[in-house]
């Protein structure tokens, strides 16, 4: 919850003053944030957030930031670590934890949304604290511990943004034992002597890159699938298997965890080690005692009570996660009247935070046009062109993984006249130059009939750098023959580029 006098400023800020708005969103995350914004930017409308947390939202003070910021700590040690001249001074040092976690903190404001509420109010958009759930149409009751629930009104439009939240397993005495998720992870507070992660995605995998870095000595990653990052090309989860346990990790693939029991469990708060050692039963015979466990199986989508089924569309919610289905201008399937949106996890279209705050534009942009122009807004300007299809993402291990658009096989299981182009990275000249060791690999999926890219996935130091012009490559329908014409500046890892188009033409 937000720091008290936070909470009540805002209270008394709203409470009372109005219980109409043109615009009501149902949670303070990036995607919220600019779904409000957008929808009355530069007009005299209204909007209101309703946040029962901090305004902000998960990747502000518990995913992509705090992450980010341990990871990159851990990245520049690591690399420094790679390179001539750097490594012996490093060997004896090790990294401040205390002042990496103390960085980390900052970021994050030290979980007090004071800035974020600034910043809604500038903008002319109004917070109230709460549990919002709608009602009936454009209507929402907001439940707040400091005073009685109110009604309040849109004109126009209600955005849910509620987010997701950790999935746990249903694994026998999983959830007795208190294990922490993405939000102990990254706001830890102690670091445990041994883990374990239960998962193989992106959060498994980043959460154990930046763990081992921050001196875990003990690090074991269980998953049930055959290989790690099972999304991205197989390559990306190979090399990423191979750094971890390069550095310490044991990687467990295709294996189930049967039961888990823990000693003397205590909720000791967020980041907190949650009481004594965790054994988790994998096998008839074998077994695994860690100080934490780690839970990074998936999320779920936050519609519990959210009062779906008072507006006609609770089988418009996806089960077993709980997302919310909706049309390419993020309007929620089944409600008549096109007056319900929903942006960012929630939807479940791609549960990333860049993906949400577009999504948030897009349907800021789409009310806005409603509200001034009527059904004029059904133009091409107005709905969300990043389908599953065009997804940039990075996972920021070590090495970076970072793609955008489909995977070879998932092109080929679209029936597209799949082209396949790769190239070993280590051998780019920019590359090269950033650590003496270099490993990494890139590949572009070609749609051989029209000569242009479906997917692009590049795995290596810097990495994350390269993905947007493959984004722009493949949502602008550029062909391979004008990317030739693209030239890469020398020496950088841009060069991979004009490496792949040379590999290609032979």
């Amino acid at each position: 919850m937000p720091p008290a006098s936070t909470e009540a400023r805002t209270a008394r800020e709203t409470r009372g003053v109005r219980d109409t708005w043109d615009v009501i969103v149902i949670g303070g995350g990036p995607a919220g944030e600019n779904a409000a914004d957008y929808a009355i930017r530069g007009s005299d409308r209204t909007a209101v957030i309703v946040e029962n947390e901090l305004v902000g939202g998960e990747c502000s003070y518990w995913a992509c930031i705090p992450s980010k910021t341990l990871l990159r700590s851990v990245e520049m040690f690591t690399e420094a670590e790679g390179l001539q001249g750097l490594a012996t001074r490093l060997s004896t040092k090790g990294i401040d934890v205390k002042a990496v976690l103390g960085r980390r903190d900052e970021f994050t404001s030290h979980l007090d949304d004071a800035g974020q509420v600034k910043w809604a109010k500038g903008a002319g958009i109004d917070v109230l604290r709460g549990h919002g759930r709608l009602t009936g149409t454009r209507t929402v009751q907001v439940a707040d511990s400091d005073g009685p629930a109110r009604d309040i009104t849109a004109r126009h439009a209600v955005i849910v943004a509620t987010g997701t939240s950790a999935t746990i397993p249903d694994i026998p005495g999983l959830r007795q034992a208190l294990p922490w998720t993405s939000r102990d992870v990254t706001n830890l507070h102690q670091v445990p002597r041994r883990v374990a992660i239960l998962g193989g995605g992106v959060v498994a995998c980043e959460a154990a890159t930046w763990l081992l870095g921050l001196g875990v000595e003990e690090l074991t990653l269980i998953d049930v699938g055959d290989r790690i990052l099972a999304r991205a090309e197989p390559f990306a989860g190979d090399l990423v298997r191979r750094s971890l346990e390069a550095s310490g990790a044991k990687v467990i693939t295709e294996t189930k965890v049967l039961e888990v029991s823990r000693k003397s469990p205590k909720d000791n708060g967020i980041g907190h080690i949650s009481g004594g050692p965790v054994t988790l039963h994998i096998g008839r015979r074998r077994s695994i005692v860690v100080d934490e466990l780690v839970v990074a199986t998936g999320r779920t989508a936050s519609t519990q009570d959210l009062g779906l089924e008072a507006v006609g569309i609770a089988d418009a919610v996806t089960q077993p996660h709980g997302y919310i289905r909706t049309n390419d201008q993020l309007q929620v399937d089944g409600v008549s009247g096109r007056w319900l949106y929903a942006v960012g996890d929630v939807n479940g279209r791609a549960l990333l935070t860049h993906m949400g705050k577009y999504q948030g534009r897009i349907a800021g942009a789409v009310i806005a046009a409603r509200a001034g122009e009527g059904e004029r807004a059904a133009g091409k300007d107005f709905r969300d062109r990043a389908s599953e299809r065009v997804v940039p993402s990075v996972t920021f291990t070590s090495p970076e993984v970072a793609s955008v658009g489909l995977t070879e096989q998932a092109a080929r299981d679209l029936g597209i006249d799949v082209e396949t182009v790769e190239y070993d990275m280590s051998q780019v000249s920019g590359a090269a130059l950033l650590l003496d060791a270099y490993v990494g690999r890139a590949k572009l999926v070609i749609d051989r009939a029209r000569d242009v890219l479906v997917g692009a996935t590049f795995v290596g130091t810097g990495s994350a750098e390269l993905v947007h012009s493959a984004t722009v490559a493949i949502i602008g329908g550029v062909t391979l023959s004008d990317l030739w014409h693209a030239v890469p500046s020398y020496p950088t890892v841009s060069e991979v580029w004009l490496r792949l188009l040379e590999a290609r033409r032979g």
